[in-house]
């Protein structure tokens, strides 16, 4: 049918010659599922409107039965009742009405063929459908896996690690040196520290020696 064919032109003719037109063909997987969509879609309306046609058929053949059903009463009726110009009308047309049934048969039939048809075809659709889906997976994942690494080789292949070791040994060099002021500050200045003699603030010099002076009596009592 026409729709199977526009997806295989679509999928397969073209594919080459739209790929060799763009820069990065990966972005073309998203239109190709969205076509396939599309022709999925369509398949189904016409699916449906095959089964509308069985059902009609369907339905145009039982009352054509009935209608043969009741015209062979009739003409029987007239018989019994000797009314052969009756009966002739009656058959002619059950006559009428057989034929109409056998052409609603014929076209019922070929319908359900095509219906037949088109299930099989729908179903390798859809299986070709899920199969693009996984390449299309499958694809993007090898894709951005070897974006990946490229990006990866030319941020590596960029990388001067001679001019960065350097830079590293003297950011280190200026460190030790930090480290090795503070610790000979804390020699210095903690040396003198300890050297220094201690002395009596003149402002309380009266009252120390008052209460040392009361602290030795203290102790002379005892």
């Amino acid at each position: 049918m026409g729709i199977f064919k526009r997806v295989r032109d679509i999928v397969v003719a073209d594919v080459h010659e739209v790929l060799n037109k763009v820069e990065n063909p990966i972005t073309l997987l998203d239109q190709y599922i969205r076509d396939m969509d599309n022709q999925i879609e369509k398949a189904n309306q016409a699916l449906s409107y095959q089964l509308f046609l069985e059902k009609r058929y369907d339905l145009l053949i039982a009352e054509e039965e009935a209608n043969i059903e009741k015209r062979a009463k009739q003409a029987s009726l007239a018989v019994d009742c000797n009314e052969d110009n009756m009966a002739k009308l009656a058959l002619q047309e059950k006559v009428i009405h057989e034929n109409k049934r056998n052409l609603y048969q014929d076209q019922y039939d070929a319908t359900k063929k095509q219906t037949a048809i088109l299930y099989e075809q729908i179903d390798k659709l859809k299986n070709t459908y899920q199969e693009f889906q996984f390449k299309k997976l499958v694809l993007t994942s090898r894709a951005h896996a070897a974006k990946s690494i490229k990006q990866g080789q030319e941020m590596l292949s960029g990388f001067h690690s001679d001019y960065a070791m350097k830079g590293f040994a003297r950011v280190e060099e200026f460190v030790q040196k930090l480290e090795a002021e503070v610790a000979a500050s804390s020699y210095v200045y903690g040396t003198k520290a300890v050297d220094r003699k201690p002395y009596i603030d003149h402002l309380l010099a009266e009252t120390v020696e008052a209460q040392l002076a009361e602290l030795k009596k203290t102790k002379e009592v005892k």
